[in-house]
């Protein structure tokens, strides 16, 4: 793959919209760690912790392009990237285990490690989008990297109020996926024989999970009742509204007339 190769940028393009999909929140997770420590402290947290975990993600990137070039493990990483994708549009990642330290050596720890922990969808995503090129991988990274770490809040707040970008990332990842699974040495030679199956089961397989990721947005998340009149609250929502087995609630009517449940002691 030459530099001036289209299939060059549009892999770096990839591993570039990857690495914000997956990484936006790293600006939360920096800051998490960081908060309690003082205004002067906090600049050199940010920046060893960072420095730390770019480190050990590319480390760990690096390693996994060279594995995946080991026959059967691109068709595993592309079933793994396959939830990967799911689960960007379906999970709301949560912050509450990120500890804040007060000294700065433990603060830069809690950085790395939660960077370590929660990077892995990144690496099999990056390592799969870019088709076993190294090269890819630094360049991706020290394109991606400033962005995620100066704009990233800025990123989440784009996703928020525009939903589609999460789905145009989850795509992404779905077509790498598609693209990881007939790509193995095991498949490779049959699939470049029948370059028509391959597109179609690329194609079923980004469509598969926008169509499964849209299905559980809509209907994955909505309240059932039984025969005696009892609602079925589904664990998402008992999760966001903070629910708890002694709450009790009132029906109400809101200022559109609709009927609520307002929580009234417990």
């Amino acid at each position: 793959m030459e530099w001036l190769d289209p299939t060059f940028f549009t892999a770096l393009l990839s591993i570039i919209l990857i690495d914000l999909v997956l990484a936006g929140d790293n600006a939360i997770v920096i800051g998490l760690a960081a908060r309690n420590l003082p205004k002067e402290n906090q600049k050199k947290a940010i920046v060893w912790g960072t420095v730390g975990a770019i480190a050990i993600r590319a480390s760990a990137t690096l390693v996994v392009v060279w594995l995946l070039k080991l026959p059967a493990l691109l068709l595993i990483g592309g079933l793994i990237l396959i939830w990967i994708a799911y689960k960007l549009l379906v999970d709301k990642k949560d912050h509450d285990n990120i500890q804040a330290k007060n000294r700065l050596w433990p603060a830069i720890q809690t950085i790395i490690v939660a960077d370590a922990v929660m990077g892995f969808d990144n690496v099999v995503a990056v390592a799969g989008a870019s088709h076993g090129s190294f090269l890819l991988v630094i360049v991706g990274l020290l394109i991606s990297v400033p962005i995620m770490v100066w704009g990233s809040t800025l990123f989440i707040r784009w996703m928020e109020k525009f939903p589609w970008i999460m789905y145009i990332g989850a795509g992404v990842l779905a077509l790498t996926a598609g693209k990881m699974l007939t790509e193995d040495p095991l498949v490779h030679g049959w699939f470049a024989a029948n370059p028509v199956v391959k597109w179609i089961l690329v194609l079923l397989v980004v469509a598969g999970v926008l169509a499964a990721g849209l299905w559980r947005k809509m209907f994955g998340s909505l309240v059932s009742i039984n025969d005696k009149g009892q609602l079925t609250i589904p664990q998402e929502l008992v999760e966001e509204a903070n629910i708890r087995i002694d709450d009790s609630f009132q029906a109400q009517r809101d200022e559109k007339g609709r009927l609520v449940l307002v929580k009234s002691g417990g």
